[in-house]
């Protein structure tokens, strides 16, 4: 970037606050320039405010709600101010922020905003006043935004009836959804967990629904008109628009019928009022004829199903990127602490506390690949099986070409499956990625458990590491602070574990030509990918990147362990060796000062010998 623009962007940032440019341009030397890469995240809702900055080139969207239902509140362009509130106090960020096509934002950290606070009152006072008033004007909009997001009732304007082939059922009017979805609430009000809590199977619906109606006005089986109305509704829910009127409880019989009547029937009432018609007139516009239209349940549920996935599965990497290379971060920091190793708990060898770190990174970057090779059999649906798999009431060439606009449509690289009838019956991949999802939770769980050894005590444990405090620990015990994170994140761990077992048990559960219970596996499975995504964004901003080595206490446990005569063998011997780690623990002393009063090393053969660079890796012995 020029200087010419970066003044130019300087200045537009004055303009936003309300500042002179001199104040911003004081400003703007504390901090520096950080470039982010696409899709990548600036910062998570909840996480803790490091920095107050400027966009000054690329687009920002900023984003609500990481728990299922994400809305994008606001996207900020060159010159828009980012992250404010860190001017004003330490809370949490209560939004999200990313960057689509990449970016470069001016940061200022947290430590150079107080320097600069207690260095220059009258400027810093100055920026915070017009901040407090850009903040507040913001809060406005996205409160107008997110008014009655999660209403739990519809404002009702009269009603309508609908019927079915049990007979009617009135509905309110302002409602998108209809009788079907009606019943199923009526029948299924068993979690309180509905469809709209995951906006990835919403946007997934849409993606299958959209493609059937390419496919089918391609094909004569609807009209162009119909067409249009179908693809334009669908547009608007990948847009996150009438989330709320997916009401369904997750939990349901039907083998996800009353999920994908939710879609047909919210679909066909919006097409009907794009194509100028009221809700409910279905002779124009119709939920099964149209909107289903060469589809059954049993091919748009599973293939949405795997669509959402594989959605999820791109939101969880993202997190867990985030946390392998803090926990690398910390493995390059932590590269000259010497350690004890302990194997069944007890002193092993020595090693080094960022050979420890970088072990944990690996983990998760394992537990990544393998979620990344399993997830490639999502890519095979079954759209175009109809019922059981043999296409029946769908024209020719329709699973073809509706795998083609999904494809289009979705961005993923789905592919119509060798054999819809097995595809149809077959819940082995659900199976073998819910496996998958497991073994990067025991993984991660097996690190959480690591860092509440590591940092037990203070007194009375290892207390090789300080976690980040972040409550207090006891409504009794002054003083206490416990490992709240990572104990939460062994409990989501926990959770997906149990998870992987149901799907097991689920996807056993099919019999002859289908599998009726793919609504608890959908649900398992999208609950699992959203708390194990959440824990690892909360895992790595409030405890990893905030860990501390307690060097001392790692390099004092080498010295006094018995277990530092496996690292002197070599040079001692197995007799000497043993003898020392046989008066070691009789007398109570250390091998470090028994080895020197015998001497048998000077002190300057067992500094080297203990030097980290000479114990944590392959060498040549030293002759005694």
């Amino acid at each position: 970037m020029s200087p010419t623009d970066q003044n130019r962007l300087i200045n537009d940032a004055a303009h936003r606050i309300g500042i002179s440019p001199e104040d911003m341009q004081a400003y703007f030397e504390r901090g520096t320039l950080e470039r982010y890469a696409p899709e990548a995240w600036l910062f998570h809702e909840s996480t803790p405010r490091q920095w107050a900055g400027v966009v000054f080139e690329g687009e920002v969207m900023i984003t609500r709600g990481q728990h299922g239902t994400t809305r994008h509140v606001a996207v900020l362009g060159p010159g828009a101010l980012i992250s404010e509130n860190a001017l004003l106090d330490e809370t949490p960020h209560s939004t999200g922020a990313f960057t689509r096509q990449g970016a470069t934002i001016w940061q200022i950290a947290r430590e150079n905003i107080d320097s600069f606070r207690l260095e220059n009152p009258d400027i810093f006072y100055r920026i915070v006043a017009r901040t407090a008033q850009r903040i507040s004007d913001r809060l406005r909009t996205v409160s107008s935004q997110l008014a009655g997001f999660e209403s739990p009732e519809h404002m009702v304007e009269g009603v309508r009836v609908e019927h079915d082939s049990l007979g009617e059922r009135e509905l309110p009017n302002a409602a998108y959804y209809g009788v079907q979805t009606q019943r199923a609430l009526e029948n299924f009000a068993i979690s309180g967990v509905r469809l709209h809590n995951f906006e990835h199977m919403i946007e997934a619906l849409a993606f299958v629904k959209k493609a059937a109606a390419l496919a089918n006005g391609e094909l004569g089986v609807i009209s162009e008109a119909q067409t249009k109305a179908i693809c334009a509704a669908c547009d608007e829910l990948l847009n996150g628009k009438l989330h709320e009127h997916f009401v369904v409880d997750m939990f349901q019989g039907g083998a996800g019928t009353s999920t994908n009547m939710n879609a047909n029937e919210v679909i066909a009432n919006r097409g009907l009022e794009i194509m100028g018609y009221e809700k409910g007139q279905y002779e124009h516009l119709h939920p099964n004829d149209h909107v289903n239209g060469s589809q059954s349940t049993n091919d748009a549920y599973p293939t949405a199903i795997k669509l959402a996935v594989l959605l999820s599965l791109q939101d969880l990497m993202g997190a867990m990127t985030e946390l392998r290379d803090a926990l690398r971060s910390k493995g390059e920091e932590f590269a000259d602490v010497l350690k004890m190793g302990r194997t069944e708990n007890q002193d092993a060898v020595p090693m080094t506390l960022g050979q420890e770190f970088s072990a944990y990174a690996e983990m998760v970057d394992s537990g990544m690949e393998a979620l990344k090779r399993n997830s490639s059999e999502f890519l095979s649906v079954n759209m175009g099986a109809t019922a059981i798999g043999t296409g029946l009431n769908s024209p020719p060439g329709y699973a073809d070409l509706v795998a083609a606009k999904l494809r289009e449509v979705s961005g993923f690289q789905v592919q119509k499956a060798d054999n819809l009838v097995e595809a149809t019956q077959d819940c082995g991949a659900f199976a073998q990625i819910s496996g998958t999802l497991k073994r990067s939770a025991v993984q991660i769980s097996k690190i959480c458990n690591d860092l509440r050894w590591l940092s037990s005590g203070p007194r009375c444990g290892l207390n090789e590491i300080n976690l980040p405090p972040m409550q207090p620990g006891s409504s009794i015990m002054p003083g206490k602070v416990n490992p709240v994170i990572p104990e939460m994140v062994n409990q989501i761990c926990y959770q997906i574990i149990g998870y992987d077992a149901i799907v097991s048990m689920a996807a056993e559960a099919s019999e002859l030509e289908l599998n009726m219970a793919e609504p608890i596996m959908a649900y398992d499975l999208l609950h699992g990918l959203m708390i194990l995504k959440n824990a690892c964004i909360t895992l790595t901003s409030r405890c990893i990147t905030g860990i501390e080595a307690n060097r001392d206490v790692c390099r004092g446990y080498v010295e006094s362990s018995i277990g530092l005569v496996t690292a002197l063998n070599p040079v001692l011997g197995y007799e000497k060796s043993a003898a020392i780690a046989k008066e070691a623990l009789k007398t109570g002393g250390n091998v470090y000062d028994l080895v020197l009063e015998k001497g048998w090393l000077s002190k300057e053969q067992l500094d080297d010998m203990l030097k980290p660079e000479n114990m944590t890796d392959p060498r040549q012995i030293p002759q005694a």
